[in-house]
């Protein structure tokens, strides 16, 4: 039974030290805009794993590599442009938060709008449509009269 304290203390003890390990990154750089820059484009590049995280934000392990690679180019000393065109390259648009204006999110932000004003229009249609077809019944339902007729009665 003494045993088991000291155990449980060592379990913690690994627990913590490997879970201190595995969520540093240490990269070292050469200057701090250097290392500035690398947190705005790990802030600026998405997770394709994540709902909406930034690598820079995320545990999974694609963006642990994709930071990684992010600080190799960094250091082939590609530019901030050149990092998130091979980014785009390798996993797509969705790596952006501001993806380019294409025919395609076009087509994704007219299509509702177009559905909403189509949706309205056959509303109003259908309205003018039956308040003609009462107007119709109503004019047929009473018997034709003269033009002064029911005034003074």
């Amino acid at each position: 039974m003494r045993l088991l304290p000291g155990m449980v203390m060592l379990m913690l003890v690994l627990v913590i030290a490997g879970s201190a390990r595995a969520t540093t990154d240490v990269m070292p750089f050469k200057d701090e805009a250097q290392e500035q820059q690398f947190r705005q484009l790990t802030e600026q590049l998405r997770c394709p794993k994540c709902q909406n995280n930034s690598i820079a934000d995320s545990n999974a392990m694609i963006a642990t590599d994709m930071r990684r690679r992010v600080y190799d180019l960094m250091q082939e000393g590609k530019s901030r442009q050149e990092i998130i065109d091979y980014m785009v390259a390798r996993y797509g648009h969705f790596v952006t938060y501001d993806p380019p204006l294409t025919p395609l999110t076009v087509l994704l932000w007219v299509l509702p709008l177009a559905a909403i004003v189509a949706g309205g229009w056959i509303i109003v249609a259908r309205t003018r449509r039956r308040v003609r077809i009462r107007q119709d019944v109503l004019a047929d339902a009473i018997p034709a009269a003269g033009p002064r007729a029911g005034v003074g009665v």
